[in-house]
């Protein structure tokens, strides 16, 4: 294995809670109305360090999405997916957009998001209602 350089970010900087490394900066939310099974996610317009498995058909709240689940590069912790292809038109803008979980980031809005009693154990999705 070759040594891992990982980009720096300035700014208001989301990090992974496990490792520190640098995940996306403030400025790049598109939204923050999303939802994962842990509770509040956030749709970004750039990440960095990620790495993305394999692409997937996953049903979740707004209709049939193609994604791949993304990784921290630092420590290989799942910390949300990316939107490869929407099936719906309305959904469209999600394609190429990442989702970060926010109960495992560490970030300008708090030191850390823990899971809420009101979470939803089902799909995860946009709460575009």
């Amino acid at each position: 294995m070759g040594r891992l350089f990982l980009i720096s970010l300035e700014g208001k900087i989301y990090s992974c809670k496990h490792c520190q490394a640098h995940l996306a900066l403030s400025h790049d939310i598109v939204s923050k109305s999303f939802h994962c099974r842990h509770g509040k996610a956030y749709l970004f317009d750039k990440v960095v360090n990620v790495t993305a498995g394999s692409k997937e058909e996953r049903m979740m709240l707004t209709g049939l999405h193609t994604v791949s689940d993304i990784f921290c590069v630092g420590c290989g912790s799942n910390i949300g997916w990316k939107y490869v292809s929407a099936h719906e038109k309305n959904q469209k803008y999600k394609e190429g957009k990442f989702v970060l979980e926010r109960f495992k980031l560490t970030g300008p809005d708090g030191d850390r998001h823990w899971m809420t009693q009101d979470t939803h154990l089902g799909g995860s999705d946009a709460d575009d209602s």
